[in-house]
């Protein structure tokens, strides 16, 4: 512990500690050593559903929109960190997906040969869990124009998008499971399920008693969505067409 004039110093922020916890910055004045009950502690506040990735889930199946208003304007502190909850939701679906295959029967990038494009739409395949993260910028850029009004940044609609598309992640992951354990191609369904979520999810946000928020929520994801491949055909492309020259 650091001392400044007699008195202890924060070893987070530098400011001079007066109690247990300072004052600037909240860093408490002795860590406690870290120990099996620390780790326990932990992987509790995780998945506590106070505080943590199960309460998240929650408040975003039932009130999306109040939520992520929520932790924008109001509390940033009860849900999970937005990015962080896209990845851990992009991570359990692309192990799940790796584990059970259930992806196999509809993704197909065959027709295009050995392209680029071909090479693209494959690691596409194998990371689209993780896809979602380049997707939401687009798909945030349509937002933006479709809900200007409303003011926000684009970066505050990421974070919206970042949540939103975290539960389609979730969803599109328990129709998979379902579809490989019972084998009833029900995995098309996840994916209307999950579209219809994520522009009910946006809409809300934006103002749910406003019916026409929910049409432009549809129109603006799914031009974000056919955007983004668009731009990966052209670079798949235009990749090939340079390699040619």
């Amino acid at each position: 512990m650091n001392e400044y004039n007699g008195n202890a110093i924060c070893e987070n922020c530098g400011a001079e500690l007066n109690d247990d916890f300072c004052s600037k910055c909240g860093n408490p004045k002795n860590l406690k050593r870290i120990d099996g009950n620390y780790i326990i502690s932990e992987i509790g506040s995780v998945f506590n559903f106070d505080k943590g990735i199960l309460y998240t889930i929650k408040e975003l199946i039932i009130r999306p929109g109040e939520a992520v208003q929520k932790f924008i304007h109001k509390n940033r502190k009860r849900l999970v960190k937005p990015i962080l909850f896209l990845i851990v939701c992009s991570l359990i679906y692309s192990l799940t997906e790796q584990f059970l295959k259930f992806e196999e029967p509809y993704i197909n990038a065959e027709g295009f040969g050995n392209s680029t494009l071909a090479t693209i739409f494959g690691w596409i395949k194998k990371n689209f869990g993780y896809v979602n993260i380049f997707m939401s910028i687009f798909i945030a850029g349509w937002i933006k124009l479709f809900f200007k009004k409303y003011n926000y940044n684009i970066f505050e609609i990421i974070i919206l998008l970042c949540f939103v598309l975290g539960i389609g992640m979730l969803i599109h992951t328990t129709f998979g499971v379902i579809d490989n354990i019972t084998d009833i191609n029900v995995l098309q369904f996840g994916g209307i399920i999950s579209i219809i979520y994520t522009s009910w999810a946006i809409g809300q946000f934006f103002g749910k008693k406003k019916k026409w928020n929910y049409m432009k929520a549809l129109i603006a994801y799914l031009l974000g969505m056919i955007t983004f491949y668009f731009l990966v055909v052209i670079l798949g492309v235009g990749i090939d067409l340079i390699l040619k020259v």
